[in-house]
């Protein structure tokens, strides 16, 4: 699934975008109408089916068809997915610093060396 390295890179893609993260932003409160998605933006209906094209392409969002509206929807998966990536690189250097302060504290005990006085 996300464990793949290009499908990672894509959503990281998709989502440094400012008026995708709008979108997927605006997703995450429910399944929203192209219309709707394009509404609080300045931009054209084409820009806006653009932008989706894109986070469905990195599979953070997909749509459906019913008549002539089309509704999208957010990915739950993915961004689980995205969000367990990142979490497992924050707990490698949780522990990291962990480490580094254990270390630290160890050599604020040790009296200092070559202080003959």
């Amino acid at each position: 699934m996300l464990h793949q390295p290009e499908q990672l890179d894509l959503m990281f893609q998709a989502l440094a975008d400012p008026t995708r993260r709008l979108m997927v932003q605006r997703l995450c409160e429910g399944p929203a109408s192209v219309s709707e998605l394009a509404a609080p933006l300045a931009m054209t209906l084409s820009a806006v089916v653009q932008h989706l094209s894109v986070l469905e392409g990195a599979g953070l969002v997909r749509s459906q068809k019913v008549g002539r509206v089309r509704t999208c929807r957010i990915e739950t998966q993915a961004l689980r997915a995205a969000e367990h990536w990142i979490s497992e690189r924050r707990t490698l250097w949780e522990r990291r610093f962990d480490r580094l302060g254990a270390y630290l504290a160890e050599q604020a005990e040790k009296p200092e060396e070559g202080n003959g006085i």
